[in-house]
């Protein structure tokens, strides 16, 4: 139906036909070009305004005006003081003899573009134009989900934002090391290893404000056991066997005496496993306790093993402390030992001399 198909003829619908043909924006309108002096057409600068907020749309009255009104493209969104909007957020500011201002709230990117004040004096008919510009914060909207990779394995994490400017993209590994690892919205990681694991940071910036969010990676890898320490343990007494393996996922340990495998609770040993460590442990040592050892250490990639050695240690007794006299002397008691030796054979020559007389 037609514009005026819902009125009889009156000067509103004269109007809304005299807007729309004399006061379209045309396709491709200059946003920062100046107006031509030789017009009434007058183009103002961009107006920007972050997503959300407020924007004031002012224009100068002057002269006599018997008409105006303000248009956003082929809509009028208020013609004098009539509202031709449905959009609640569109309201009338001021209406006077000098400015004509209307305030559009909460603004969207729906709202971006060129908007028209069309003002019928009684000389002649101008306009003045202005652009709208929305900014919009980041969002990341598409973030690579937390994946388990085996060491040796290529990877690419992806994370895409909208926000208005475009935002830019910054890729950290934030655990362990902190490095800052890409400035695209694509990480790749050849060849990724298990010092690359951790837990990385995407962050989308642009003028307005920066979003943050986090993915993990998890890197398998075979196991690898610290070199076993010999244990010297005397007999009767407590022994403690620790076998350390590093790997993802978490190792399973077995222990073997020779090639027999052990188990927990045979022959008065414990085996106990807390994450990357495995106990073996002898309450009471005995003598066929003594010998070699091997730990394993397995997960679904590999494993790796490391041997011991639980060796009698002799106890120091009563008769191994005491010493036989004479049985020790130091470098002092010899030499002493001499000295008096000598002393005697010197007293017995005089006494022999003297008894002469």
């Amino acid at each position: 139906m037609g514009v005026c198909g819902y009125f009889v003829v009156s000067w509103k619908c004269l109007v809304v036909l005299s807007f729309r043909l004399l006061f379209l924006v045309p396709p491709g309108l200059p946003v920062h070009s100046q107006g031509d002096s030789q017009t009434d057409n007058k183009v103002m600068d961009n107006i920007t305004v972050r997503q959300g907020e407020t924007v004031f749309l002012r224009c100068p009255q002057g002269d006599i005006v018997t008409h105006t009104a303000w248009l956003n493209r082929s809509s009028i969104l208020y013609a004098g003081e009539d509202k031709w909007s449905v959009d609640p957020r569109v309201s009338l500011v001021t209406l006077n003899q000098e400015e004509f201002t209307i305030k559009i709230e909460d603004v969207d990117m729906t709202d971006e573009g060129p908007y028209i004040c069309a003002v019928q004096t009684s000389r002649r008919p101008r306009t003045t134009s202005v652009h709208i510009l929305i900014q919009v914060p980041p969002t990341i909207i598409n973030l690579s989900k937390g994946i388990v990779v085996n060491e040796g394995s290529n990877v690419t994490l992806m994370c895409q934002a909208s926000g208005k400017p475009e935002p830019s993209f910054t890729w950290k590994l934030l655990s362990p090391s902190g490095d800052l690892a890409s400035e695209d919205e694509y990480l790749d990681i050849p060849s990724i290893s298990r010092q690359r694991a951790g837990t990385y940071e995407c962050t989308a910036v642009n003028d307005i404000a920066t979003d943050v969010q986090t993915v993990e990676i998890t890197v398998n890898y075979a196991p690898s056991v610290s070199e076993g320490r010999d244990v010297g343990v005397t007999l009767g007494q407590r022994g403690l066997l620790e076998c350390e393996a590093d790997a993802v996922p978490e190792a399973d340990f077995e222990w073997y005496r020779d090639d027999r495998r052990i188990f927990n609770g045979f022959d008065g040993m414990e085996i106990e496993d807390a994450g990357q460590l495995s106990k073996l442990t002898f309450f009471n040592v005995s003598e066929a306790d003594y010998g070699n050892y091997t730990c394993i250490a397995i997960n679904k990639l590999g494993s790796s093993n490391t041997s011991f050695v639980l060796y009698e240690v002799i106890e120091p007794t009563s008769s191994t402390l005491l010493q036989e006299p004479g049985a020790v002397q130091d470098g002092n008691s010899g030499s002493m030992g001499t000295h008096v030796h000598t002393y005697t054979c010197l007293l017995l020559a005089i006494l022999q001399f003297l008894l002469r007389f």
